[in-house]
């Protein structure tokens, strides 16, 4: 009796994980989205789930940044992405390379075939960025009057530079005519000169409320400025084509703020930070160095030289039996799988079927025969049986003595 194959749980897993693996990728997959956790490393882990199955979901902050939003529980979304399998755990999970909502793959696809436009035509290029202004006196700040993003400037303004000018350009953000009011604002700074550079954004929404950051009207208005444009449009995951063109893409208006209003103490503050730290690294390496001098003796040297050579001996020694372990392994495997396969091939021998009592009967033509309706009364047949063959004459074909 063959020897029963035997896997370690490592080894199983890991013959599950490379199965699921290397089978499963480039997958796209809709369903709602439960249970949602925006981890501190950026990273997203939820389920997808369906009315009868839900399966979990990963998706890395270096994917999640380009979502262009952050799901939240309910929302139906459509996925795609590869199946992995988490060995400490023995679980698998769809792990998600881009996400999208439902219904919204028309508008992303037109903002991306619009940035492909602009970006041909050269808006976005690096040479146009005008530098922004390190400390300006005045700023000017086209959003909503409502909004939480202008409540955010103006507190983040008053906290580090309370004697800033700020210009506030109200403007409708979303909705039926917001695109134009925003490029009108755009020009009203340029045309009166109104602060050495302007913030021109809104607070986060979803992609359909972003539109009118993407729109021509909007993007021309920026390009054509003379004055430095900042983009602050929603979140650090959002993003609208007013990011690219602009000299300057902030991810929330509060980073905006942030940037225009660094002050004259702060400054010499990281200045003295940056002295301070200069000379604790230099003092460092230097001390390092003479510790260094002063350990390095030949008898000290010879010892790290056997201690790294018996190390590597040892590591070597190591492999050479996971090597071992793992020919062993491969061999006894193989064995069994040539057993079961040979079973197969003996169980598959005609000769074998012979010798269980069947027998081949064919015709004097040498074809088999199948079926009584192929012989007939007074024919000849050649009849081979496990031990040799033998002819046999048919005395009688009648249909009532067939079989059916």
């Amino acid at each position: 009796m063959a020897e029963t194959l035997k896997f370690s749980v490592s080894e199983l897993t890991e013959l599950i994980r490379n199965t699921l693996e290397s089978s499963f990728y480039g997958l796209t997959v809709e369903g709602e989205i439960s249970g949602f956790k925006y981890a501190s490393t950026g990273h997203w882990y939820f389920s997808l789930k369906d009315r009868d199955a839900v399966i979990s979901a990963a998706m890395w902050r270096t994917n999640a940044v380009r979502a262009g939003f952050v799901p939240k529980d309910g929302q139906r979304v459509i996925v795609t992405g590869s199946i992995s399998v988490y060995p400490p755990r023995g679980t698998y999970q769809i792990t998600c390379t881009s996400i999208r909502l439902a219904g919204q793959g028309d508008i992303l696809a037109m903002l991306e075939e619009r940035k492909k436009r602009y970006s041909a035509m050269g808006y976005f290029d690096q040479s146009l960025k005008k530098p922004i202004p390190k400390r300006p006196e005045r700023v000017a700040v086209i959003t909503s009057a409502t909004g939480a993003a202008l409540q955010d400037i103006l507190q983040v303004t008053g906290r580090r530079n309370a004697g800033m000018d700020i210009v506030i350009l109200p403007a409708q953000v979303q909705g039926a005519g917001a695109a134009e009011e925003i490029a009108a604002r755009i020009r009203e700074v340029n045309l009166y000169s109104l602060a050495p550079v302007m913030i021109v954004g809104r607070g986060g929404g979803s992609v359909e409320d972003l539109l009118a950051f993407s729109e021509d009207v909007v993007i021309q208005a920026i390009h054509e400025s003379e004055i430095p444009v900042i983009s602050a449009v929603g979140h650090e995951i959002d993003w609208a084509i007013s990011d690219f063109v602009a000299d300057l893409r902030a991810p929330t208006p509060s980073a905006a703020a942030e940037l225009v209003c660094s002050s004259g103490s702060e400054q010499a503050e990281k200045l003295a930070s940056l002295k301070l730290s200069m000379l604790e690294a230099v003092s460092g390496k230097a001390r390092t160095v003479r510790l260094r001098f002063a350990a390095v003796n030949t008898r000290s040297s010879a010892r790290l030289i056997e201690n790294r050579i018996g190390n590597a001996r040892l590591s070597l020694e190591a492999r050479l039996d996971g090597m071992r372990h793992g020919v062993k392994n491969a061999m006894r495997k193989a064995a069994y799988a040539l057993e079961v396969n040979s079973g197969l091939l003996r169980a598959m021998n005609p000769s074998a079927v012979l010798e269980r009592g069947y027998a081949i009967v064919s015709r004097q033509d040498g074809k088999t025969v199948r079926s009584a309706k192929d012989v007939k009364a007074g024919e000849v047949l050649g009849i081979r049986v496990s031990d040799g063959r033998f002819a046999a004459r048919v005395e009688d074909n009648r249909e009532e003595n067939r079989t059916e």
